[in-house]
């Protein structure tokens, strides 16, 4: 693989992908102020070596999953092969060894209690290795990874010009045909295929797949993420927290927390504690700083845990089990 040495041109093209994953590189260009050829050079070079990949990305929910946060305790020479075991699953993303291999913590998609009781209660458990698996449930999110500061480069200006427009307030709902799955399947793998491929891999012409891709976009099924080490621009330390906050200030401080730099994901869910949230840092001094400056200060947060990430296995880039049932 080749070793990739990322340069401002780089970093604000990544963070235009970020805002854009599909963004046409004509205009990524204009509003970087080189030439078209420079910025697919770049981009093509960055993803030979691993450094990025732009997936589609299906929002569940909005079809009628329901999305829950998950964790694992096992013992350390079993954690490898368990988290290899549930990033192969269609339904799971963001997958992740933490405390030093000694348990994984995932988000899960499910169509139906069956399907998540299938992998929760029956899969899992079979493993004395397992020790104990404990599941909450995603009620709302405040912020998503590609809204991490730290992949900021670009100024206000720049990025109003590149961000989409946005989802109506009240979009239409959306049924999804066999086309559709055939074309979200594709672009969970690569979410700058060409509307070429995608008319060719799903048997439509190319004006019906870019009428689609607007459509799914518009009502907030379809979206791009940017799939990127933290690590590839400095951040060396990530970390998953839970949080138990009075339930009077959740919201509150599920909004502070979003608008904290070192926040990439924030989440309030069911159980014992109600926010999850990912943090990145740039080391562990950092995120102690965090820890006992910006969440110390929040005088509703009344307990704390922390778990920082060992090797993330999995991020997007896969599409979930997609029932056609249930949209009709």
């Amino acid at each position: 693989m080749e070793t990739v040495t990322l340069d401002d041109l780089d970093r604000r093209l990544i963070h235009a992908l970020a805002i854009d994953g599909r963004a046409p590189f004509r205009r990524v260009a204009e509003v970087l102020g080189v030439s078209e050829n420079t910025v697919a050079r770049r981009y093509r070079r960055m993803r030979a070596a691993g450094v990025l990949h732009v997936v589609g990305a299906v929002d569940a929910s909005l079809l009628g999953y329901d999305s829950w946060t998950v964790r694992v305790r096992c013992s350390p020479e079993a954690a490898g092969a368990i988290a290899a075991a549930l990033a192969r699953r269609p339904d799971t993303f963001w997958v992740q060894l933490l405390s030093g291999g000694t348990e994984i913590s995932c988000y899960l998609q499910s169509a139906t209690p069956g399907d998540r009781d299938a992998l929760l209660l029956d899969r899992l458990p079979r493993t004395n290795r397992v020790h104990s698996v404990t599941a909450q449930s995603i009620l709302d999110g405040f912020l998503l990874p590609t809204g991490w500061a730290g992949l900021a480069a670009l100024d206000d200006d720049q990025v109003a010009r590149l961000r989409p427009s946005p989802a109506p307030t009240e979009a239409t709902p959306v049924t999804l045909t066999e086309d559709d799955l055939a074309m979200l399947a594709l672009l969970a793998r690569d979410g700058r295929a060409s509307h070429a491929e995608l008319a060719a891999g799903s048997g439509r012409s190319e004006s019906t797949v870019r009428r689609r891709l607007n459509l799914l976009r518009q009502a907030g099924v379809l979206s791009y993420d940017l799939n990127i080490a933290p690590a590839t621009l400095g951040y060396r330390t990530e970390a998953r927290l839970w949080l138990s906050v009075r339930p009077s200030a959740l919201d509150q401080v599920a909004h502070a927390l979003a608008g904290h730099p070192e926040v990439a994901f924030v989440a309030a869910t069911t159980g014992p504690t109600n926010l999850v949230a990912f943090v990145v840092c740039r080391d562990g001094r950092d995120l102690y700083r965090y820890l006992s400056e910006r969440v110390g200060a929040l005088d509703a947060v009344t307990t704390l845990e922390s778990a920082p990430v060992t090797r993330t296995v999995k991020r997007m880039g896969v599409l979930p089990p997609l029932s056609l049932d249930r949209n009709r």
